[in-house]
């Protein structure tokens, strides 16, 4: 007479008489997630570039020292790092952030020349001039946007009218600024021009 055993349905790993052995839920890897992390590895850069301090990012992120001990030895995270600096320094985006943080000083510097009773009359009246520029630049930033001109070349267009599908890299877009050409004369039209000049 054979046995027929139930399959067991507990749970794995407690099944005596079994060689059923409870697989382990893998541990998450935090070095790999945080390295996955974009904006921390954007926080991480400027730190390396000198501008965000260790403490501000720490408390940013809430990183214990075991952490950050952590992140300065996955050479990943450093080589990502340093790839973001490049990036950073090719699109300008390290000049403009550096030239932002110098510039807040430089409003201080303008106010200091504006209150200071001793100065020139004329310094002090273009430090005026210049806080208001900073301070609402208003109609000259809007001119700078207005003065764009934009080219749309489309090379398919024949081929969607004959109904077929089109590449999107069939249609180039074209982004210039006018260049300020020669003024133009205006002529004195009182007197009729003489018919003297080609001879």
């Amino acid at each position: 007479m054979t046995t027929v055993t139930k399959p067991y349905r507990g749970l794995a790993g407690f099944n005596i008489g079994t060689t059923d052995v409870a697989t382990p839920s893998p541990v998450p890897d935090l070095a790999k997630s945080l390295r996955e992390n974009s904006e921390l590895v954007t926080s991480l850069c400027r730190f390396a570039e000198g501008l965000e301090t260790e403490s501000a990012v720490r408390k940013k992120w809430r990183l214990s020292e075991e952490t950050w001990e952590l992140l300065g030895n996955d050479d990943e995270l450093v080589r990502a790092i340093d790839e973001l600096k490049i990036q950073r320094v090719r699109s300008g985006a390290l000049k403009r952030e550096l030239a932002q943080g110098h510039i807040i000083r430089g409003v201080g510097v303008l106010a200091t020349i504006m209150d200071d009773v001793k100065a020139n009359n004329k310094h002090r009246l273009d430090s005026v001039r210049a806080l208001d520029a900073i301070a609402d630049p208003g109609p000259q930033h809007d001119t700078a946007q207005q003065d764009k001109i934009t080219i749309t070349i489309d090379l398919g267009a024949d081929v969607r009218q004959q109904g077929m599908k089109s590449s999107p890299d069939n249609v180039l877009t074209i982004e210039a600024v006018p260049r300020s050409g020669p003024k133009q004369i205006e002529h004195d039209h009182s007197e009729p021009p003489s018919d003297e000049w080609w001879r």
